[in-house]
């Protein structure tokens, strides 16, 4: 195997290394989204794009071929947009802080 071609393995793994990652945070911030949202009355179209965004990852089917994850990533950007924006109207703004105590 030639120099020039291990290196563009070594870069083409590294893409992919990358890509998959990014897919796994990005899950988990969705999940996390999920679950601070569950109870802040998000509406049932936010609701949906959350589980329409975990399916089309998970799904066999792709817009763009398994090696290039952009596609999955675009969804879960989307879903997470979504979720954002449901939390800003319905008037959640995501971990409360406690109520000081006033002192007199």
């Amino acid at each position: 195997m030639s120099t020039e071609l291990k290196v563009i393995a070594a870069v083409v793994g590294l893409i992919l290394l990358t890509t998959v990652v990014l897919v796994i945070v990005l899950l988990v911030r969705l999940v996390r989204a999920r679950k601070l949202l569950r109870d802040a009355g998000v509406p049932l179209e936010n609701k949906l794009a959350f589980w329409g965004a975990l399916l089309y990852v998970i799904s066999p089917v792709d817009l763009l071929p398994d090696p290039i994850l952009l596609d999955d990533i675009g969804v879960l950007l989307l879903a997470l947009r979504s979720l954002h924006n449901a939390k800003d109207a319905a008037g959640a703004a995501g971990r409360a802080a406690p109520p000081q105590i006033v002192r007199r």
